[in-house]
Parts: structure tokens; C-alpha cells; sequence
């Protein structure tokens, strides 16, 4: 790859707006920008200005002054992206961030593609690559515990801690690659005790870190929560009623919602989509029984399972055994899932009545979806199944499926060596196993990359980042 000319781009969202911020980067980013600005007072040159200084100018056209706007100068190597870097500040029409963008093309600059400033920060040393991946999970982060772990990736807790992983097993590969040049010698320069407890470190370190990408994945991509039950029970109030708002048509007629709707809260900082779905019931109507196989199809999406009923009909014991079946059906079919039973309309029921149901079925919580009654209760309970003790804690979080799939890789190279060590391998075939280890160690920070898998990574960036 070779990045030596000039990209332009956009960086701030597409529209118009109060301001806009147009990046330019590259060589000749403060040369080509001096052709085209003016400043207010003392005919200043940017190329003269010092680095993270900001003058205020117009962006001139020959005789024609399209912008009057800052421009921020950041001179390589203290810069985003290493290289010399300029940020211009203009007024948030379309018309005139566009007129400004074309300027600079014709003075040539090129626009700049997906992530390229980003790819740039990472060819330059600024960022490596599980930094650079971090700063589109910050971008996308929509909830508290999202932006957490992106900041915390961004800012090295990954790479740092595979990093120092890395360089310890790389100290005592090249002990062991030493031992090979000696062979005839019959010596050892790695201490294999010490070199057995490192490996049983890096083999947990690894173990603690591809678990926690099952609450990472959970923490970045929200926590699908389906809501079920058969028709008429108030899913789509308690829908309406989680998230504060009528997102959901409400009829006392059975059977409105024949299609799933779907909409994403933030609860404790943690992200929560929960989904409408179709009241379970046998139908003859066709559209209805099309809804009701897509909510067996949510279900197996989801993380969670809200399983709904009315309170009224608990007044019957022949529905109360035939609740307890259908419960048992589901547990049966989604054993790892977590159920939440709830009874819905409590305000028609009085302390007896409840005290008995509980009786039947303690594991019930008692809501009023219409008069937000037990909604906070609800939510407390959604929140306790997600494990936020590591985010807490600071520990570190895999979000990455990439990141992830290297981890495994690494952990079973990892488990080869010391396997190697309790059969007493020679150390040339160690050597073979711990050179695997480092090659997917060195693919989650960048040390071992290719184009293809860094057009992969880039092309999922917006284009001024």
C-alpha cells in the first residue's frame, strides 16, 4: 500500500448543518490550503504557523471568497493520522462544503475512501490495529457500556495486554530458536519450569479473555429481548411502556400485531432491543400465522425470553395448568435462554389473588404494563442477567469477532506447547507451535497483517474517519 498523495474528505455527517468539518491529510495538506486561504489579519501562511494552532480565515476561490472559517494545523508526526494534517471549520451548507471539498480536489487533493485517515494512523505508528478497529466501535457506540469498552480498546488495554503476552513468550522463543544453533551441544538456555508457568499464564489470560466475548458481543451489538405470549395479554403495551413511548398499535381486538417491531433502550448503561412478536395461538388466518412463525424465529434470536401473560385468567386452574406446561415447553426447547415469566394487568387483582399465584408459580413477576406498574422492577431484573461486574471492574472486554477468532487460535497453539512440554518435545518442534502462537498474537495489534484483511477492517469506517 502506498499512501504518499493528499485525501480530502468530509468529516463531519452528510447535510447541512451549523458547522461542517472538512480533513484533509498528506504531504502537501498545509501547501495545497495555503493556496486557498486568506486570513483575516497579517496575511498569515499556514506553513508557517505552529502545530495545533487554529486561524481564522476565508477559503478563496481566485476573486471569489466561498467561506469565511477556522483552520485547525496539525504538522506531522503530532497528528491523527502522523502526517500533516488540517481541519477546516465552515458553515454547514451543502452547497459550501461541497464548493470547498471540489477547491481542494482541483489543487490536488483526492477523496479520501472509507477509513483511510484511520488506515494512515495505523501505517504511521499512531494506533494499532485493535486501536484503529476500536475507534469504529466508539463512533457506533449507542450506550453507556459501549462506549466504555471502546474507550478503554481504544486507549491500549487490549493491544497492551497482548502486547506484553506476546513480548513474553517472544523472550523465550528466541531461547528456544537459540537452542536449536546449539543443538549438538545438547544445552538449555530456556528455564522450563519458568517457561511452564508462563505458559499456564497466557493460557488463562487467553481463556479469561475468550470468555468474556459472550458478554462483550452482548454489550456492543444490545441484548435482543423477545416478548411473547398468546394474543391480547399487552405485549405491545409493555413494549409501548419500556420504551416510553406508542411505538406499538394497541387494540383490544386478538391478533393486531401480525408482524414483529422492534426498538432498542438503554438500561444501567447497557443496551436492550426488544421485540413485539405475534400472539402465540392456533389461527386459520394466513398473515397471522406467518406473524406467529416469525416470533418462534425471534426467539431463537434472542438472548432473553419475556414469556406474558394476563393476570385475569390466572383466576381459572385449568389455565394454570396449562401455563405450567407451556413454560416447561419453552424451558424444554430454549434451555440456556433466560425466561422471565410475567403476569400483566395487577391492578385488577387484589393481595389474595396474587399471594395465591405466586403459590403456583413463584418465579412470576407482577406488572401493570397500561399503568407502568413493576416496569422499573422489570428492567432491574433484564439488567441482573448481564454480567457488568467486568466493565466494573475495568477488566478488559473482547467485542471483536475478528479479535476472538485469533484468541481461539492462539489458545490452541498455546495448548499444543504445553502439551510439548509435558511430553518433553525437543525444542525445535516447540519452536513450531510457539511461532503459530505469535503469528495470531501479532494479527490482533497489527504486527502481522495483509491488504486484503486491512481493506476488510477500513471498508466498514465512514469516510472522514
Amino acid at each position: 500500500m502506498i499512501h504518499q498523495d493528499t485525501i480530502v474528505a468530509l468529516a463531519t455527517p452528510s447535510g447541512a448543518g451549523a458547522i461542517a468539518v472538512i480533513r484533509l491529510s498528506g504531504k502537501d495538506a498545509i501547501v495545497i490550503a495555503d493556496t486557498c486561504f486568506k486570513s483575516v489579519k497579517n496575511q498569515k501562511r499556514l506553513s508557517l504557523q505552529k502545530t495545533h494552532t487554529i486561524h481564522l480565515g476565508h477559503i478563496i476561490d481566485g476573486n471569489k471568497t466561498i467561506d469565511e472559517v477556522l483552520v485547525s494545523v496539525f504538522k506531522n508526526p503530532n497528528s491523527y493520522t502522523g502526517e500533516d494534517v488540517l481541519e477546516v471549520s465552515c458553515h454547514g451548507s451543502n452547497y459550501i462544503q461541497q464548493e470547498i471539498i471540489q477547491l481542494f480536489l482541483r489543487k490536488g487533493c483526492r477523496m479520501a475512501t472509507a477509513g483511510e485517515f484511520t488506515l494512515r494512523a495505523f501505517l504511521n505508528g499512531k494506533l494499532d490495529l485493535s486501536q484503529a478497529e476500536a475507534v469504529a466501535d466508539l463512533i457506533s457506540s449507542d450506550n453507556e457500556a459501549s462506549h466504555q469498552i471502546a474507550m478503554q480498546q481504544m486507549r491500549g488495554g487490549f493491544s497492551s495486554e497482548i502486547a506484553k503476552l506476546r513480548e513474553e513468550l517472544l523472550n523465550f522463543a528466541s531461547l528456544i530458536e537459540l537452542e536449536l544453533d546449539f543443538a549438538e551441544e545438547d544445552v538449555e538456555f530456556a528455564d522450563r519450569t519458568q517457561f511452564k508457568d508462563l505458559v499456564e499464564r497466557i493460557s488463562f489470560v487467553l481463556k479469561r479473555l475468550i470468555d468474556s466475548f459472550a458478554v462483550g458481543n452482548v454489550i456492543k451489538n444490545g441484548i435482543p429481548v423477545a416478548i411473547v405470549g398468546e394474543p391480547n395479554v399487552g405485549k405491545s403495551t409493555l413494549l409501548n411502556a419500556l420504551l416510553n413511548e406508542e411505538r406499538a398499535i394497541v387494540s383490544e381486538i386478538a391478533g393486531t400485531t401480525r408482524d414483529t417491531i422492534e426498538d432498542e433502550i438503554s438500561i444501567g448503561g447497557i443496551g436492550f432491543r426488544f421485540i413485539d412478536t405475534a400472539g402465540i395461538r392456533e389461527t386459520k388466518d394466513v398473515v397471522e400465522s406467518i406473524g406467529i412463525k416469525k416470533t418462534f424465529e425471534k426467539i431463537d434470536q434472542a438472548q432473553v425470553v419475556v414469556f406474558l401473560a394476563d393476570s385475569l385468567n390466572f383466576k381459572e386452574d385449568v389455565f394454570i395448568n396449562s401455563f405450567k406446561i407451556e413454560i416447561e415447553k419453552i424451558k424444554n426447547k430454549y434451555p440456556l435462554k433466560p425466561l422471565l415469566i410475567v403476569a400483566n394487568k395487577v391492578d385488577k387483582l387484589d393481595d389474595n389473588q396474587i399471594k395465591s399465584i405466586k403459590n403456583e408459580i413463584p418465579q412470576i413477576h407482577f406488572l401493570s404494563a397500561k399503568n407502568s406498574i413493576g416496569i422499573d422492577d422489570l428492567k432491574d431484573k433484564l439488567l441482573s442477567f448481564v454480567n457488568t461486574g467486568a466493565l466494573r471492574n475495568n477488566d478488559t472486554i473482547v467485542t471483536n469477532s475478528r479479535h476472538y477468532d485469533s484468541l481461539l487460535k492462539a489458545l490452541d497453539e498455546i495448548e499444543k506447547v504445553k502439551y510439548g512440554l509435558q511430553s518433553g518435545l525437543s525444542g525445535d518442534l516447540l519452536a513450531i507451535d510457539i511461532r503459530q502462537a505469535l503469528y495470531h498474537f501479532g494479527e490482533i495489534t497489527g504486527e502481522i497483517t495483509n491488504d486484503d484483511l486491512l481493506g476488510n477492517i477500513f471498508a466498514n469506517f465512514c469516510i472522514g474517519k
